[in-house]
């Protein structure tokens, strides 16, 4: 059975971001405000207490790797420090959410999106990898349509 690894955004992005109020890759302004929606954090990936807790707004380009078109957009992370979430385990925080998995390729093209329906999002993950040129994906908030955080294969696994 394969394995997949699910990552926030890079701890020094949101540390950055935090430190300075701007975005670390663009430069923007970046705002702190009350939690008014559910999120999540880019980083832990943990959902927002609506109404209790502070949070950070900032642009995030979640492509890295060369070649790739970038597709910079807006992201949360609590405006308090907290843990990037990297685990083999889907996020339980994310479960319950509206969420599309985005499948790329090398070099960032994106070969398919999959709306998570009500069923276990790892079978829509599987569905996605299973498609030979797939390197890596994105989970997106299917209402906002903003980057959630990454899955890749895990063939090292703990």
């Amino acid at each position: 059975m394969t394995a997949y690894r699910y990552s926030g955004i890079p701890s020094a992005i949101a540390m950055e971001a935090r430190r300075t109020l701007r975005s670390p890759q663009y430069g923007h302004p970046a705002y702190r405000e009350v939690a008014g929606g559910y999120g999540p954090c880019r980083l832990c990936l943990r959902t927002f207490a609506v109404g209790r807790e502070d949070r950070l707004l900032f642009t995030y380009q979640p492509f890295m790797e060369p070649g790739s078109l970038p597709a910079p957009g807006p992201v949360f992370v609590h405006a308090e420090s907290c843990a990037r979430y990297d685990a083999l385990e889907f996020p339980p925080e994310l479960r319950d959410l509206p969420i599309v998995v985005e499948g790329f390729r090398a070099g960032g093209s994106l070969a398919v999106q999959q709306r998570v329906n009500g069923g276990p999002p790892e079978e829509v993950i599987a569905t996605v990898f299973a498609m030979p040129d797939i390197a890596y994906a994105h989970l997106r908030n299917g209402e906002a349509g903003c980057f959630m955080a990454r899955v890749d294969r895990c063939f090292a696994c703990d």
